[in-house]
């Protein structure tokens, strides 16, 4: 497969550069950016936009970066004791654990079924099925979340949240916008408010067992990395590891598989490196965001001359389509190896255009990319490719 149809360059100047990087000091939450903000036990809430409005149903909310990715990121973070309310989400919903405990529950009365997390874990969560989320570990615990597609469609709260939410004078309205009557706020003639969700169409949700649910989880301890997995990985600066979570995404390695297939809008993928490692110089057509959760790492962006970010634990990086890029662990900390999580637009495979001298470089050392997207030896593709 090609990516030929990239025939210009898209540089990123310092001041794009600037804009697109979301650091864990640009945070931004808003306490009240749900109907349930006044509910106790659920009053502390702090909720992030990073990348779109996600599900926010406040206007008040800060977005860091409003241009559509295909896929929205966020955040999520409470002091401990303090829940999200069961709630429906029509496209995907994945959390990234940052660090803490948080007991995610589903099901209407949030008794089908529950699991535990904990610092490093991805958990897909079904679409079209309530959860909820308590958190039971520090106060300083988040949940780093990245939701399917550029419209989400908002969200439905149960229906003993709606009602609890009307006593505070908190309602909905059909377009997804919260009316806050104690501070003021009018209900609208023009427009519906949300009433529950009708008893027969609960019925009719999708029940998830803990052992369904427990497939839809990657735990540190399930990565699967590969050390072959991307034309640089021989090459010096390049040997970056790769461990699919959601979808194929950019993996070379014809024989890597992920752990959740179904579509999301996006694909997720661990990049694992040791200091002075990561993945040298490519780019594709894909919307692409990073978001380090181990190590520093910087991001050279262009050609030459290029420019270089520096990005800190929970700092995230928006790599528009298009763009040369290259990823380096510059301190690995004491794990000995720093991890960034990269996530792509799109449910289809990433295929990556490497520059010429990655591919001038790989080629010396005997690999190249077969017509298929993935890594084969040269000697094999000279000699199946020769005239007879």
């Amino acid at each position: 497969m090609s990516t030929d149809h990239l025939s210009h360059d898209t540089v990123v100047d310092a001041a794009e550069i600037e804009r697109r990087t979301i650091r864990k000091s640009d945070w931004a939450p808003h306490n009240a950016a749900f109907i349930d903000c006044r509910t106790p036990g659920s009053d502390r809430k702090q909720n992030y936009a990073f990348i779109g409005g996600g599900v926010s149903q406040n206007a008040g909310q800060v977005i860091n970066l409003t241009e559509e990715h295909g896929f929205n990121t966020g955040a999520a973070g409470m002091p401990n004791g303090i829940s999200n309310n069961l709630h429906l989400h029509f496209t995907a919903e994945v959390f990234v654990n940052l660090g803490g405990e948080f007991r995610l529950r589903w099901g209407i009365d949030g008794k089908q079924g529950e699991y535990v997390s904990t610092d490093g874990d991805i958990i897909s969560i079904p679409t079209w099925i309530f959860r909820g989320f308590t958190n039971e570990g520090p106060d300083d615990g988040i949940l780093w979340t990245v939701l399917g597609r550029d419209v989400t469609g908002g969200i439905i709260w149960g229906p003993s949240v709606l009602k609890e939410a009307e006593s505070y004078g908190l309602h909905l309205t059909a377009d997804n916008q919260l009316i806050d009557t104690v501070a003021g706020d009018e209900l609208p003639t023009d427009v519906a408010l949300i009433k529950p969700i009708q008893q027969r169409y609960i019925d009719e949700l999708t029940p998830f067992t803990v052992e369904q649910m427990r497939g839809r989880v990657i735990q540190p301890g399930d990565r699967v990395y590969s050390a072959n997995a991307l034309l640089c990985a021989s090459l010096p600066g390049g040997a970056a590891e790769l461990s699919l979570a959601i979808g194929y995404g950019m993996t070379e390695d014809r024989r890597q598989v992920p752990r959740i297939h179904e579509p999301h809008s996006f694909n997720m993928a661990w990049v694992r490196a040791a200091a002075d490692e990561g993945i040298l110089r490519h780019r594709h057509d894909k919307n692409q965001a990073v978001l380090v959760k181990s190590g520093r790492w910087t991001v050279t962006l262009n050609g030459d001359p290029s420019t270089t970010v520096e990005l800190d634990p929970s700092d995230s990086f928006s790599v528009p389509a298009g763009a040369w890029r290259t990823f380096r662990c510059i301190d690995a900390g004491d794990a000995g190896a720093g991890e960034l999580l990269v996530i792509n637009s799109g449910d289809d495979r990433v295929y990556l255009e490497w520059a010429p001298e990655v591919v001038d470089a790989a080629r010396d050392a005997d690999w190249m990319i077969d017509p298929n997207g993935y890594l084969a030896p040269v000697g094999v593709m000279v000699t199946a490719t020769e005239d007879d």
